[in-house]
């Protein structure tokens, strides 16, 4: 695939794979990234590509961000987890995704 396309592609998606994920689980940043590539085969996103995203999404009241100490070395991180604004937003986010999604297979597979 082109990587311009596959690079937009993915920029919409990721955010509605960040608030899912942090439904689920409050996370760090180097967590959340290991655990979205965990689960994908074809976002595999690095932290210079999450964290403007997370930025993004604590300024539009999506997430919600807050330093915890840590347990091995005592480093202090930045926690995520998502707002009910958040929630809300995904929700409505996948529920569009899913129909064009749709859309786009039935035109491709559309044999006339």
């Amino acid at each position: 695939m082109n990587g311009n396309i596959e690079k937009q592609l993915k920029k919409g998606l990721l955010e509605i794979v960040i608030l899912k994920i942090l439904s689920e689980k409050e996370m760090y940043g180097y967590e959340l990234v290991s655990e979205i590539n965990r689960r994908s085969r074809s976002l595999n996103i690095k932290e210079g590509t999450l964290y403007p995203i997370l930025y993004r999404l604590e300024d539009n009241g999506l997430i919600k961000a807050q330093w915890e100490q840590g347990i091995l070395r005592n480093q202090p991180k930045k926690f995520y987890s998502v707002t009910e604004k958040g929630k809300q937003a995904m929700f409505e986010a996948y529920s569009q995704w899913k129909a064009i999604a749709q859309d786009i297979i039935k035109i491709m597979e559309d044999l006339s």
